[in-house]
């Protein structure tokens, strides 16, 4: 019975799926065209080996206090146990500021916050799963510590703390002691067993008068993609003794363009393991990628970007891995974008992927074992 049922979804989702690539295909006239891969059939098939000899990674993105909780890591790892996830990421430091494992420097300047007092514990919990580990490290984004030090802090054009729009401050990219500050809770994160550190804003501020910023070095666009590939540099240097893979999470439209904020793909493909384009279809403002409300087309989102990225890396995109959208803004979304997504990553090569809700709560119904084979990859399961 369960066999038939699932033939029978195989046999509807396999015409969605057809349908959402043929309209994804249909010519587009008098628009840029972002269909196009600029690369040969022998470098597609050398990117396709090479994306094939990498572990295909599969996974959800945990907040501390999810992470962090047994009760609550418990619920999710039930969950996980009967799906095809086979990766967590836990956030130990947030944008906000707050430090949620016990390093150094962090309880040193009180922007520690006890989510999860005994990392070691989670990691070994996550482990017996057999679920490979990232710790998520935001950066240069931070509310707390440029209060406490104002020396580290970007600075405005009249010497004092720099703000957003929103009232945010920011970290010196530039500044040394910052990077040692970050680093801290990487190695606490590494010493503690995770496999790998998913360093996030790893860029410079966007939003507000950035004409205003004062850094500790001369800011331009050179400077400013040189010093993100040094910090990288610096921390593999300092991480190289606990063999953990050094990775970053960029913003989606690097694909496309390097956005002059510090994010240029193809540098950071060369200094980091691993690169996660956060590409959510609500991220994206009107008319990005010839697409009138992006947040609508979830497949031809990720399909276009990554088009892109295949063209601005080369055979560095093994290396590209997105993260998809699985939670609701203007538009309620459902396990069916959740799955346009992945259809979109599997139709230009890229097995893996990364899910983010920012309550942790996942499209299960789609990433159950049966249902995701029969869904996704029914080339094999028989279906």
């Amino acid at each position: 019975m369960k066999k038939k049922i699932f033939s029978f979804f195989l046999v509807f989702f396999s015409i969605y799926s057809t349908d959402i690539v043929a309209r994804e295909e249909k010519h587009l006239s008098n628009q840029i065209d972002y269909l196009s891969v600029n690369l040969s059939t022998t470098d597609i098939e050398i990117i396709k080996k090479k994306i094939d000899e990498q572990p295909i990674i599969r996974g959800i993105h945990l907040t501390s206090w999810v992470g962090g909780s047994d009760k609550k890591r418990k619920e999710i790892l039930d969950k996980i146990k009967t799906s095809v996830i086979n990766t967590v990421v836990v956030a130990v430091r947030e944008k906000n500021g707050e430090v949620y494992i016990p390093s150094e420097l962090a309880k040193r300047y009180g922007t520690y916050v006890s989510a999860i007092p005994d990392p070691e514990k989670i990691v070994k919990d996550f482990k017996s799963y057999n679920l490979y580990t990232i710790a998520r490290v935001v950066c240069f984004h931070d509310n707390i510590l440029p209060k406490k030090r104002p020396d580290l802090a970007v600075k405005s054009a009249d010497g004092g703390i720099w703000r957003s729009r929103k009232g945010d401050t920011w970290l010196d990219p530039y500044n040394r002691s910052v990077w040692d500050y970050i680093l801290d809770v990487a190695e606490r994160a590494a010493k503690a067993g995770f496999d790998e550190i998913q360093f996030d804003y790893v860029r410079y501020p966007t939003e507000g008068n950035t004409k205003l910023c004062r850094y500790s070095n001369i800011h331009n666009r050179e400077n400013a993609t040189k010093n993100i590939a040094e910090f990288l540099k610096y921390a593999r240097e300092r991480l190289k003794k606990y063999n953990v893979k050094i990775s970053v999470d960029v913003f989606g439209l690097t694909t496309n363009s390097e956005m002059g904020i510090g994010q240029d793909l193809v540098l950071l493909t060369e200094y980091a393991d691993r690169v996660y384009p956060m590409m959510y279809p609500s991220h994206y403002y009107p008319g990005e990628y010839n697409l009138s409300e992006p947040e609508l087309e979830p497949y031809k989102v990720v399909n276009r970007g990554l088009k892109q990225a295949m063209n601005r890396v080369g055979y560095n995109y093994y290396k590209i891995i997105p993260y998809l959208q699985d939670f609701s803004l203007k538009i309620k979304y459902t396990s069916y974008d959740v799955r346009a997504q992945i259809l979109a990553a599997k139709n230009n090569y890229i097995k893996s992927f990364l899910l983010w809700n920012p309550a942790s709560k996942y499209s299960f119904d789609l990433l159950e074992k049966n249902t995701f084979c029969a869904l996704i990859e029914p080339e094999k399961c028989g279906y």
